[in-house]
This record gives C-alpha cells, structure tokens and sequence, in this order.
C-alpha cells in the first residue's frame, strides 16, 4: 500500500482569535489551530499528499475542525473520534502585529489522550515523511508514547522523520522538557529547533561555535540536518559539516502566530522536492513570509503557483 508523502501527528484545537485584549470583549474568530496541522495545510497547498492523525471529540467544534482540513486537502481519514472528551481550545489575542498571547484550554482534551494505537493507524500505509513536534510528548504520558511509536514505525518503515523541537513553556517546564526533547531530537533525520530552544537538545548552546559542537553531535546521533529558524534574521541549516545561511523576505508583518509553522512546511516541501539545502531553506523563508504577511496560524500559506509572488516589485498588480 502507498502511503502519503507526509503524515503528522498532533493535537489540532479549534481557536478564538482575536486583534484587541480578551477582557475587553468583542468579535472572535473561530478557525483552527495545531502546529502539526498547520504544516500539513501548508505541505498540502504545496502540492505535497499528506495526512494528519490525530483525535478530536464527538462535538461541533471537532466537526468543523476535521471539515477545515478536508478543504485543505488534508487526509484525516485516519483521525479518531472521542466520545468521552472534548476537543481542545485556543484563545489567541494579538496585542501587536508582532506579539500575540496564547491561553490553552487543552487538560483531558480528546488530542490529550493520544495513545500508540492512533499512531499506527496514521501509519499504516507508510509515508515518505513523519513530522512531530515537542509539543504532543507536552501533553500526557499517552501523547508521548503516540510520538515514540510513531517515529519507531516509520523508521521500521524507511521514512525520514522531522522533529521541529516547538517548546511550549505553558505545557511543560525546560527541566521536564529537556530529557525528553533530547532523546526525540536524536531518533530523527531532521532536527528543527529556534536558536533558544536549541539548549534544550544539547548542552550550551548559544553561540555560532556551541551551534556547531551541536550539530555534530547530533551527526554522531543519525541526524542528517539541523535546521535552526531566527525569526527576523532567517534560519540556517548544518548538513553534512556544513552551515548555510538564508536570510529572512521583508514583508509588512501583520501576524507571527504560524510563522515557524509555515516555514517548516516550506524547508520540508524543498526536500521532498530533491533541493539543495540552501535551496530547501530558502522556500523556508518565502512560505514563512507570507504567513506572518497575513492573520492567522496557516491561512496565509501559498500553493505552488504562487512561490514568486514576493520576488515581485513592492506594489505589483498581476492583471
């Protein structure tokens, strides 16, 4: 049986957003919100088939949630429906365009009780792909065992496995984070870590030199890249010895929430595609641009089509 190009796997919520304080009040907007989701939108509108494996509860929320990926292209065909939890909740207010405040809603959520079985059912038909994160092991002893099994399936399998570390403070202190995110980081192919989450893989990380001992250390463990995003300064790859470096794309920043999200789905799509890794990196820095170009966790990610739209001069109107 042929599997998708990718499989993820994770808690998907339904989110609250809104642009002014929470207490104050007003509007919000319902979408859907999940880092593992998010990359699956964004591999999706890159042309790339991938599924997302999860649960959602027996509810109109985790209705909508599932209806949302469907209209991405998103396989969900696997996803586990709980009758005896909800789905989980985001609220998100953006204070700035560039700073927002996340409150989770997510104890005993349905994506909480993640268990190994969910993650042999996404990976049945094997991918060519499996992307996790750090924030599922967050979540309950059962969600860590999901992501364990997950990434010894696919191994058993022949895929690559991505790890983008995605430390959440609110989750889990960096004490209890860090043996755990150190062991997942060196069961996979691709390590992807921003540069202060870095030291909670390897020690003393900060500096270009730590950088380096860092990635070959974790060369000497199986990993074929680490991938570190910077934000405003780009993001660098260190691949067989080497370090390349891209540069983050000026836009007019309206949202970050995503960003690394967006970026990931462009550095993977680049690879699956046989780039360079400077080259993979660089549609890194486009997808990641046009996420925070726009509001929301994915909906600003481009398809294929639209990859040179920010090669454009400022003002451009395509007629």
């Amino acid at each position: 049986m042929t599997g998708p190009d990718v499989v993820t796997l994770g808690e998907t919520m339904v989110s609250l957003r809104t642009g002014s304080p929470l207490r104050l009040g007003g509007a919000l907007q319902m979408t859907v919100a999940g880092a593992e989701s998010n990359v699956a939108i964004g591999l999706a509108r890159l042309g790339h088939t991938v599924r997302w494996g999860g649960r959602v509860g027996d509810d109109e929320v985790g209705a909508f949630l599932l209806r949302t990926l469907r209209a991405e292209s998103v396989l969900v065909d696997t996803v586990a429906i709980d009758a005896d939890r909800a789905t989980g909740l985001m609220l998100a207010e953006r204070r700035i365009n560039d700073l927002s405040r996340v409150t989770y809603y997510r104890s005993d959520s349905a994506g909480s009780a993640l268990s190994a079985a969910d993650a042999a059912a996404c990976l049945t038909a094997p991918p060519r792909l499996l992307h996790v994160t750090g924030i599922t092991p967050a979540l309950s002893s059962s969600a860590a065992e999901a992501v364990t099994e997950a990434v010894r399936l696919a191994r058993a399998a022949g895929a690559l496995v991505s790890v983008d570390v995605n430390y959440r403070a609110k989750l889990w202190s960096t004490t209890a984070a860090r043996t755990t995110l150190s062991a997942l980081a060196r069961s996979a192919d691709i390590v992807i870590a921003s540069d202060d989450e870095l030291g909670l893989i390897v020690a003393g990380a900060g500096t270009p030199e730590a950088e380096e001992r860092a990635a070959a250390e974790l060369s000497a463990c199986g990993v074929r890249a680490l991938v570190i995003k910077r934000g405003a300064l780009g993001a660098s790859v260190y691949t067989d010895g080497e370090v390349v470096h891209a540069s983050a794309i000026p836009v007019t920043v309206l949202d970050t929430i995503g960003a690394g999200d967006a970026f990931t789905a462009g550095y993977l799509s680049g690879m699956l595609d046989g780039f360079t890794p400077g080259e993979a990196l660089h549609r890194g820095t486009v997808t990641g641009a046009f996420a925070v170009a726009a509001i929301g966790d994915w909906e600003g990610a481009p398809n294929r089509a639209e990859l040179t739209l920010l090669a454009a001069p400022a003002g451009t109107t395509l007629r």
